[in-house]
């Protein structure tokens, strides 16, 4: 039968930056002389690649990639038996051909460890779909379609994100693309973490990384504490030397009055 079909792959990956240099990876487990690459839509094939001698993988460098670059690419192999199958397909996309969108969270809220947040990817341009990825991982985590607000004339992608989890990190990038031409981003924007606590503290919102908090930040909450603790019971002695003051000077003032009354009444007896 035919040969099996070649594994294709792309190096550092397949979200790439334009002007950047990326190696498309033809490999085979048996040995070939010759290797075809193709993208959809161009020509077929798009670059061929001879060895005098058998090999099991062809390179294919683009040493500056550009939006012409973007697209679904296939390759094959051919042996004295005959052509091989098509190998899975390959997306590449290239970003950084049109201006960043921006990534928030939609509503200031406080979150714990468990709930879920909404995140909003808004753009001046009328993009038709807006991408979210998380950092570390190549491939998108999820795609919506773009919705105008007419509030503000510009448009947005939402994506629900969670249950977010403790000790976790959760940063994303966003992109936006139009579908004529889906393999083809922006910029990506702003770099967005989440910070998520149990204590249910508000979200960290930066696009630069934030650090732990350190030991002397630790001492200095515990240095608020005590002199918080000092006020509080500085407070209340006060409060209890005027109290202890108002019950005594009322004992004399009723005290005062009964001698008075005493004394009354034996000089009216007197006279009588």
């Amino acid at each position: 039968g035919n040969p099996h079909k070649p594994t294709l792959s792309v190096q550092p990956g397949s979200l790439v930056a334009r002007g950047k240099q990326v190696t498309i990876l033809c490999e085979v487990t048996t040995g070939a002389q010759e290797y075809r690459l193709f993208k959809e839509g161009g020509p077929h094939p798009w670059r061929t690649k001879n060895t005098p001698k058998a090999t099991n993988k062809a390179q294919f460098l683009i040493s500056s990639i550009e939006q012409q670059h973007g697209g679904i690419y296939r390759c094959y192999y051919k042996t004295p038996s005959g052509w091989s199958e098509h190998s899975d397909p390959l997306e590449l996309v290239v970003t950084g051909l049109y201006s960043k969108p921006s990534l928030s969270i939609q509503s200031s809220t406080v979150v714990t460890s468990g709930e879920t947040v909404t995140l909003q990817c808004v753009s001046q341009l009328g993009f038709n779909r807006f991408v979210l990825t998380k950092e570390g991982e190549q491939k998108p985590s999820l795609i919506r379609d773009s919705e105008f607000i007419n509030s503000t004339g510009q448009f947005q992608g939402l994506f629900p994100m969670g249950p977010v989890i403790l000790s976790q990190r959760w940063m994303f990038r966003c992109y936006g693309y139009y579908v004529n031409s889906p393999q083809v981003w922006s910029e990506p924007s702003d770099l967005l973490e989440i910070h998520v606590s149990e204590a249910a503290q508000p979200l960290g919102l930066s696009p630069n990384i934030s650090h732990p908090k350190t030991v002397s930040q630790h001492q200095d909450y515990t240095m608020e504490n005590l002199i918080r603790m000092g006020v509080s019971v500085f407070i209340l002695v006060i409060l209890g030397i005027l109290l202890f003051e108002a019950q005594h000077s009322q004992r004399r003032t009723q005290h005062a009055a009964g001698r008075e009354s005493s004394t009354f009444f034996m000089v009216a007896e007197t006279w009588g």
